[in-house]
């Protein structure tokens, strides 16, 4: 069952039996581009074995009904029983319908359209609260995919936790361990990779004990005013659910019209505490509010606590011209620099970055285990007009940020020897780097290449392990043929080569590139030379 669908009780029970995989509700949720299912299960287990003719229709308001076959959607598959979809989109909102001789079960399916800022749709999180102390649970399982499913990760705020052992939750709750958790199910079918999520909001709270009440800020409260305002004295206090604050300031003639006493807020916080605020108003104050001592009070059965306000006259100090002169011209400039420094700073950002990673000797791929700083993705093809490109790809990348700047790059056709398995090589050098480089070009995506691409960007986007770097290497006037899930990444900016303004290495565009690899300590392999052209011969 879709894990939106679960009515649970307790935090992230699932399904053990097969018949509790049904699904009987008749409004149901489901999240965009994830496997769902309908499952239609008999009133009885003869029910099976009756020879009727069964039936999935589904119903909109434009088309009305129309009966669902396995060549409806490549997206769709029926299994008598059961209505998969591979995966459910935004379009297969509706009603649906089994039929089995003259039984009809139906279905309200509303298909919820996914977050593009985080890895979990709100409208599908499950809320529990754990008292601290007790028993915390999180069991990433599924009962419907658990023969598909080859990996399951937990998340916490979208931050994998790294236990590849047993990728669930058992402990004490504490309350750091308030938070999202995210049970991701990764399965494979027809050759293509899935991925089911079930999100939990954890809050994690105090227990039912009592505690001693208090008035929150100092003894005294010195409130500086003007006469003829008016003022808000606000009295909070932290307190059991039954107590109560409030304002005691009766003088011997009674109590000023002027003040008004507002009712009591109380709310319990996210850590189980009660909080309750009561706010004193003043109005039009006068000689009597001053030096006068307004109480508040908390009571509970475990005693009072008191706090003081005392308002005192404001004191007027007036600021000499001069003083006043001096401290705007002196504003002004320092206003003026801090703009310019500001301007200066958004120029020369990249060289300022690049700077500061040479003076404080930063290296990020020495704790990292993975061999290469970056795949380079180009065309393969042997045809003639691919030849600048895949000299780009294959001779200039490598002259430069190799010899020139210490990186390490794999090519594959340079690096690997022919005969493996290309697709798992290509998956697994990709898995290897910290970056991927992909050198554009229109026939890109109609190239065999495109899987280095797909492969990157569930990289990126599903595990956060490697960040994309896309290269221009001839004008393009369209990017539409770029898969839409690049716009999810949280850059994706296109270096553009300019073969005429591009040779030099101190040239925009290698600076740019510099920049978006990992930041690493320069070890060339030969020796520099000393303003060359990038097109220019290698060192001696």
């Amino acid at each position: 069952m879709h894990l939106g669908q679960l009515p649970l009780t307790l935090l992230a029970l699932m399904c053990r039996d097969t018949s509790e995989t049904c699904t009987a509700r008749l409004h149901i949720n489901a999240l965009e581009g994830e496997p769902f299912f309908l499952k239609y299960c008999p009133f009885s287990p003869g029910h099976k074995n009756e020879p009727n003719t069964t039936k999935w229709l589904k119903s909109n308001d434009s088309r009305g009904e129309v009966e669902l076959r396995s060549s409806s959607s490549p997206r769709m598959t029926l299994h008598d029983y059961v209505l998969e979809f591979w995966p459910v989109e935004l379009d297969d909102s509706g009603s649906y319908f089994f039929q089995m001789g003259n039984h009809t079960h139906e279905w309200r399916l509303n298909v919820i359209r996914r977050s593009k800022h985080n890895c979990f749709t709100e409208k599908q999180v499950i809320s529990k609260t754990v008292e601290v102390g007790k028993a915390l649970q999180v069991d990433c399982s599924h009962s419907y995919y658990r023969n598909l499913i080859n990996r399951t990760a937990l998340y916490k705020n979208c931050e994998k936790i790294e236990n590849n052992k047993n990728p669930s939750l058992k402990k004490n709750a504490e309350f750091k361990d308030q938070g999202y958790y995210t049970c991701m199910f990764f399965l494979h079918h027809n050759g293509k990779l899935f991925h089911v999520t079930s999100t939990y909001n954890i809050t994690v709270v105090e227990g039912h004990s009592t505690v001693i009440p208090v008035i929150l800020g100092p003894e005294i409260n010195h409130v500086e005013v003007e006469l003829g305002t008016d003022v808000q004295l606000n009295c909070s206090a932290s307190l059991n659910e039954k107590d109560h604050v409030y304002w005691n300031f009766l003088r011997d003639d009674g109590q000023d019209p002027n003040e008004h006493e507002g009712e009591e807020i109380k709310a319990r916080t996210s850590e189980g505490k009660w909080h309750a605020s009561r706010i004193l108003r003043i109005e039009n104050i006068n000689e009597k509010n001053l030096n006068f001592s307004y109480n508040c009070t908390v009571s509970s059965e475990k005693g009072l606590d008191t706090k003081r306000f005392i308002l005192l006259i404001k004191d007027r100090g007036d600021i000499p011209g001069h003083v006043f002169t001096g401290g705007m011209i002196t504003a002004v400039v320092i206003s003026g620099g801090v703009v310019c420094l500001v301007i200066v700073a958004v120029i020369y950002r990249i060289d300022l970055a690049l700077f500061y990673r040479h003076f404080m000797g930063r290296d990020e791929t020495l704790t990292d285990g993975k061999t290469y700083d970056a795949f380079v993705s180009y065309l393969k093809g042997r045809r003639p007009e691919h030849g600048e490109e895949r000299a780009f790809a294959v001779e200039v990348l490598p002259r430069v940020l190799e010899e020139r700047f210490g990186y390490k790059l794999c090519i594959f056709e340079r690096d690997v020897a022919p005969g493996g398995a290309v697709v798992d090589e290509i998956h697994s050098l990709i898995e290897q780097s910290r970056r991927l480089i992909i050198v554009l070009s229109t026939s890109y995506m109609f190239n065999e290449v495109k899987y280095e691409l797909e492969s990157g960007l569930h990289e990126a986007l599903v595990e956060r392990k490697i960040k994309i770097i896309l290269i221009e290497f001839a004008p393009i006037s369209d990017f539409t043929f770029l898969p839409q899930s690049l716009k999810l990444l949280k850059s994706h900016r296109v270096l553009k080569w300019k073969a005429d303004k591009s040779l030099s290495y101190n040239s925009r565009f290698w600076k740019n590139l510099l920049y978006l690899m990992p930041a690493k300590m320069a070890r060339p392999r030969r020796g520099e030379c000393e303003a060359e052209p990038v097109l220019a011969r290698s060192c001696p």
